[in-house]
């Protein structure tokens, strides 16, 4: 699955004074980031003292899924360019190995 599949699949909006992030509303699609990925990828999950919520992460050409596992059951899901992936990834400091889909 690449950048470009996954933003024209669902109603993704620029984050602002975020370059090369998206994010979905949980009105369009609250459900888990596998179910959003169609099963194709692996997600890791991950905790961050930068964040209250859990994080499940996936690597896809050209970017990667971040997504927010809310208290209540709701997922929020993130679409990232490369770098936006990267940076996003060094601010929660998540150790990711760099492994990529590209």
């Amino acid at each position: 699955m690449s950048f470009e599949e996954l933003a024209s699949r669902w109603k993704w909006r620029a984050i602002p004074g975020c370059p090369g992030r998206y994010s979905l509303s949980p009105a369009v699609f609250a459900g888990k980031p596998e179910d959003l990925l169609s099963g194709e990828l692996p997600v890791r999950k991950y905790r961050s003292a930068h964040a209250p919520d859990a994080i499940s992460v996936a690597a896809i050409k050209g970017g990667g899924l971040i997504s927010y596992h809310k208290a209540d059951g709701r997922f929020i899901h993130t679409l990232n360019t490369s770098e936006g992936f990267r940076r996003k990834l060094q601010q929660l400091e998540v150790e990711w190995d760099g492994e990529s889909a590209d």
